[in-house]
């Protein structure tokens, strides 16, 4: 097991300082900006507009 000190030098058993900027510091290999993809986003405005029509026919019918 290795004596791992963080940054002000205090004892770190666990080694998680040196475990977590190993995380942080990983950087994806080919940094491409992500694509803006309307699919998903159109679905789930979809299934919202879907539900609140059920809901609302739900509640008309129950106040009929």
């Amino acid at each position: 097991m290795a004596n791992t000190q963080g940054p002000q030098g205090n004892y770190d058993p666990a080694g998680s300082t040196q475990m977590f900027r190993a995380f942080v510091d990983e950087a994806p290999q080919s940094a491409t900006p992500q694509q803006t993809s309307s699919g998903p986003r159109v679905g789930l405005i979809i299934g919202v507009v879907v539900a609140v029509a059920v809901v609302a026919a739900v509640a008309w019918l129950a106040l009929k």
